[in-house]
């Protein structure tokens, strides 16, 4: 009998992990059960190398700090991805709802209060959530810093202007873009939040394909990035903001 229990342990040690909150995080934060208790609930949970969180060694300015997410290994399986930091204020960053002709792998710049896990939990089809992520050490302050819009007028007169570039690959495509808007976290004194929440890869003729929103931390003037199977077609971007203010243009 107890060859049998001993045997049976190790067969269930070598599947794949459901969610628990016992389940050994990989990058040791404080905070892991109360993001997992925030973000995915009681859900089926695996840590998974195939979801890949791309961060700086060091993040020398913590209000533009590059990430990129890749789950290229699970598309075609993914009902969304949510990203989120331990450790900042706000710790939501972005939730994506992919599309078939947009490729599962985008980079973007976020604000950061201090060192994080920045970490990338996606959502398959089958209900399990797959989690990757990195360790992203920083000086902070990143979420409470005023933004350089708050000491200049420029904005005002050129809120929702962009600007996008389209580089070819040897399959699809790769659109990079920047919107002009403050994405004010509302965490400095007198300055109340004020950030693009809804952005939407359209097709040429308008039909919404992937799906963002985005939260607070996304930087100021965000730039997006990300890849697309068919770049011949041509794509649109929108946009709409907390104000109710609306953006759209071709890419």
């Amino acid at each position: 009998m107890l060859k049998r229990n001993v045997a049976a342990l190790l067969i269930s040690a070598a599947l794949p992990i459901a969610g628990y909150s016992g389940q050994q995080d990989p990058l040791e934060s404080p905070l892991w059960d109360h993001m997992r208790a925030k973000f995915i609930g009681d859900q089926e949970y695996v840590f998974d190398s195939n979801v890949k969180v791309t961060v700086p060694e060091f993040a020398e300015d913590p209000t533009q700090v590059p990430i990129t997410v890749n789950a290229e290994a699970l598309a075609g399986k993914i009902d969304k991805i949510v990203v989120f930091a331990d450790l900042n204020p706000i710790q939501h960053i972005f939730t994506y709802y992919p599309h078939k002709e947009i490729v599962p792998h985008l980079s973007m710049r976020i604000k950061v209060q201090q060192g994080t896990a920045i970490r990338a939990a996606v959502l398959s089809k089958s209900g399990v959530w797959h989690l990757g992520g990195s360790y992203l050490d920083a000086a902070g302050g990143g979420c409470t810093t005023p933004s350089a819009a708050a000491a200049n007028t420029y904005w005002q007169d050129h809120l929702g202007e962009m600007k996008s570039k389209f580089f070819p690959r040897e399959q699809g495509g790769r659109y990079k873009l920047k919107v002009v808007h403050p994405m004010d976290t509302g965490l400095v004194s007198s300055i109340p939040e004020f950030y693009i929440e809804n952005v939407e890869v359209r097709n040429f003729e308008g039909a919404p394909l992937a799906k963002l929103e985005l939260s607070q931390p996304v930087s100021e003037n965000p730039v997006l990035t990300f890849d697309v199977r068919d770049g011949s077609q041509g794509h649109r971007i929108w946009m709409r903001d907390n104000g109710g203010n609306e953006f759209e243009n071709a890419l």
